[in-house]
């Protein structure tokens, strides 16, 4: 490889890198099995204590 192929070649991997720095971010933050476990259990009790008085209420009104 000559030396103007190899300087390319670096030049080109330092302005790819740096590009790939200021692009916007794509991916979500990850969440751990445990947290997502444990905000699945959140929303369903949350889901449950809601839905209670809901269907006291339309029971009611009928």
């Amino acid at each position: 490889m000559n030396r103007r192929k190899k300087l390319n070649q670096i030049l080109r991997a330092n302005a790819k890198k740096a590009s790939a720095k200021l692009a916007p971010k794509n991916k979500d933050t990850y969440v751990s099995k445990a947290d997502r476990l444990k905000l699945a259990a959140e929303a369903s009790a949350e889901a449950t204590t809601e839905s209670t008085p809901e269907t006291a209420s339309r029971s009611e009104a009928v």
